[in-house]
């Protein structure tokens, strides 16, 4: 559905005629493939094979039968033609024109386009799902409202990871901590997929809603899986790329029981429960001091183990790991330490 939307959003070539058919009071019936699946349907009408435009679309749309598009919707194949679905494919449109496309789009995996002529409304058909395009600016009054809620969930966000960073400074992490962290950012996550899906829908009219998207999100996927890069465990054979995908495809009941996405990183509740103290590997941290190769990381994590040790660790057994020097050495330490000072002072002010 958000390969067809995109390509009727605004913009397009495909929209224009859309929007022309509208505007002369016509309706049309429009199939974006002209697979052989395709084809086999079709009866009658007449071959085209014309370059594609919103003229011709329109023109085309005063006669009776469907229009078929290439794939790609760059060229109008057929004109004309009355389709003929398989009648046993259910259907809960009423409309001639609707019940045609809605069990095309069951029957074939092609996106089906239908303009109503009465009710003057585009309803975009693929696979079992219909979706009607909603006039310009209601989306994006919609589009607007999703991220105001975006704002305030990744501002609740920023402040449960500062907490976060506090308590892995102090050593006083909880799993309770941990996954409270992944939950707001799957949440963000979510609600940012939401916005996007408008992004699609507005097409060129999207431009400052975009925009704002990719500033609120600037990080949060990186954060996500740092958290779990710091907190999974490793011995289980459940790799960084399945808990965060396992964590998408969480319910929203699930991802609501802080044990459920503990049970995503393989973390065991069953003693200390949500209250049991968990050390960070330090991915997290490090990642925020300057200038600081992810190579590098990873041999300290490696030759410490764990962020406590690294930052107990004196600039020559920093020194020591390979691959780090006396200048990366030193800018760890500082880096650390200022990280850890404003850590606390975030949290404690």
């Amino acid at each position: 559905m958000t390969e067809a939307l995109r390509a009727v959003a605004p913009g397009t070539p495909l929209r224009e005629g859309l929007d022309r058919i509208l505007q002369a009071s016509k309706g049309a019936l429009i199939v974006i493939g002209d697979d052989p699946d395709v084809l086999a349907i079709c009866s009658g009408g007449f071959l085209m094979d014309a370059e594609f435009s919103p003229q011709r679309v329109s023109e085309l749309a005063k006669m009776d039968g469907a229009i078929i598009l290439a794939r790609d919707a760059s060229r109008i194949a057929r004109a004309n033609v009355h389709l003929m679905p398989d009648p046993s494919v259910p259907t809960a449109e009423t409309g001639t024109r609707h019940r045609t496309a809605e069990r095309v789009a069951r029957s074939l995996d092609v996106p089906v386009l239908s303009v109503s002529e009465t009710m003057a409304v585009i309803a975009v058909y693929r696979n079992g799902e219909k979706h009607p395009l909603e006039p310009i600016p209601r989306v994006i009054d919609r589009a607007n409202q999703a991220l105001q809620t975006l704002e305030r969930y990744k501002n609740r966000l920023d402040a449960v990871s500062g907490a976060l960073s506090a308590l892995e400074v102090e050593d006083l992490v909880t799993v309770r901590d941990v996954v409270t962290m992944l939950q707001r950012s799957e949440m963000v996550r979510r609600i940012a997929e939401e916005v996007q899906d408008y992004i699609v829908e507005l097409g060129s009219d999207g431009r400052l809603v975009r925009l704002q998207l990719e500033e609120l999100m600037g990080g949060v996927e990186d954060e996500r899986h740092l958290v779990v890069q710091d907190y999974l465990r490793s011995d289980t054979g459940w790799r960084i790329d399945h808990a965060v995908d396992r964590l998408a495809e969480l319910s929203t009941e699930d991802l609501l029981d802080l044990k459920t996405v503990a049970w995503v990183l393989h973390i065991p509740t069953d003693v200390g429960g949500l209250d049991a103290g968990l050390q960070a590997r330090g991915y997290r941290l490090l990642k925020r001091v300057p200038r600081l190769p992810d190579a590098v990381i990873h041999r300290v994590i490696n030759h410490f183990g764990d962020l406590q040790k690294i930052m107990r660790a004196s600039v020559d057994e920093l020194d020591d790991v390979d691959g780090v020097g006396s200048g990366r050495a030193r800018l760890i330490k500082e880096g650390l330490s200022r990280l850890a000072e404003s850590s606390i002072l975030d949290r404690y002010s």
